[in-house]
């Protein structure tokens, strides 16, 4: 289990990557760290133009907001997957494939608490409860499922 400082609780990251070692989720939980680097990455100018948008076999697809930045960002792109390979702790972008579109803002973390909630699907629940149980721990599996369903019960203003 990781190590953690006394007094302090585990963080939920920690418990849910030591929950999946060695599990087909522990390779999304990796994955889903591209997302959280990013800005920190790229820097905010490039943030503001180009988001992370699909990871999949090594190749991270990024939606760009405009020509001029596609063609700059195509000159820059073995520079950024280094940075971010750098930053994961191990070779896990291979390829930057940039695509045209409107980049999704970065959610400011106080907008998560207005945004509306709907019902799960009984296929999403089901999906969810496969997802969960591979956790052994019983108390950790079932903070897992109610993250998971309020991850996706979550709905924005445009959906």
């Amino acid at each position: 289990m990781t190590e953690r400082k006394r007094g302090y609780p585990t963080p939920v990251a920690a418990l849910l990557t030591d929950a999946f070692r060695g599990k087909p989720l522990e390779k999304r939980l990796e994955e889903a760290a591209i997302w959280r680097i990013w800005d920190e990455t790229v820097g905010a100018r490039i943030a503001a133009k180009a988001r992370p948008s699909r990871f999949n076999d090594g190749v991270l697809t990024v939606i760009v907001n405009s020509s001029p930045w596609m063609q700059q960002l195509n000159f820059m792109k073995q520079g950024i997957a280094s940075r971010l390979n750098e930053k994961l702790g191990k070779e896990m972008v291979l390829e930057i494939y940039l695509k045209a579109g409107r980049p999704q803002k970065a959610e400011r973390p106080e907008s998560v608490w207005k945004q509306a909630r709907r019902e799960l699907s009984d296929r999403e629940k089901e999906s969810i409860g496969e997802m969960a149980a591979t956790i052994t721990n019983p108390e950790l599996r079932s903070v897992f499922i109610q993250l998971l369903s309020l991850d996706r019960s979550t709905t924005t203003e445009n959906e």
